[in-house]
């Protein structure tokens, strides 16, 4: 019973954050159209999601990860480190490095698709 109602509970709070969004997203757009503002204001300027850059930066996590648990066993045989602490601290580090080298390698795409346009 108890995870039924978490389950619920959850489902409920996605469902009131997702309303209270949308419509209050629709207000703001009804008043500005009211005020005769410029359409062009609801087009989004971001870059749009490509499923390429986001498997790379999902591979470079999942790379950042590996080799953070390989040196954190390293470590721990090597150096007499506790295990859990080194094979952990490791995993996080590199992992980290992973999303940030993922981070600089899209903007390099960015960059090199928008000077090819």
């Amino acid at each position: 019973m108890e995870p039924l109602i978490v389950f619920l509970a959850l489902f409920a709070t996605i469902f009131g954050i997702s309303y209270v969004y949308l419509t209050t997203r629709n207000r703001e757009r009804l008043a500005l159209i009211e005020k005769g503002v410029d359409a062009s204001l609801f087009a989004t300027k971001g870059t749009k999601f490509s499923i390429a850059k986001f498997i790379l930066n999902i591979g470079l996590l999942l790379v950042g990860i590996g080799l953070g648990a390989l040196i954190g066993n390293f470590l721990s045989e090597s150096m007499r480190i506790d295990e859990e602490f080194a094979v952990f601290s490791m995993l996080f580090t590199f992992g980290g490095l992973g999303l940030i080298v993922g981070f600089f390698v899209t903007r390099r795409i960015e960059k090199s698709d928008n000077k090819d346009s």
